[in-house]
């Protein structure tokens, strides 16, 4: 059986916990920040957890990330 291949722009956006969640950056924080109000972009810092509807998607893209 050949190895499975990872989703690289997966690999690059997400992160999986030593408890089995699932770590992503939150969206809409990459430009067009001047219209955005200043107590939105600091709600949209950091990081969250992926969402369990989610969450077999993003391991199915990371075979060897468990």
């Amino acid at each position: 059986m050949p190895k499975m291949k990872t989703r690289k722009s997966a690999a690059k956006r997400f992160k999986v916990r030593a408890s089995g969640a699932i770590k992503r950056q939150h969206a809409y924080m990459r430009h067009i920040l001047t219209k955005k109000p200043t107590k939105r972009k600091r709600k949209l810092r950091g990081t969250t957890r992926v969402d369990d509807a989610n969450r077999r998607a993003v391991l199915a893209m990371l075979p060897y990330a468990r």
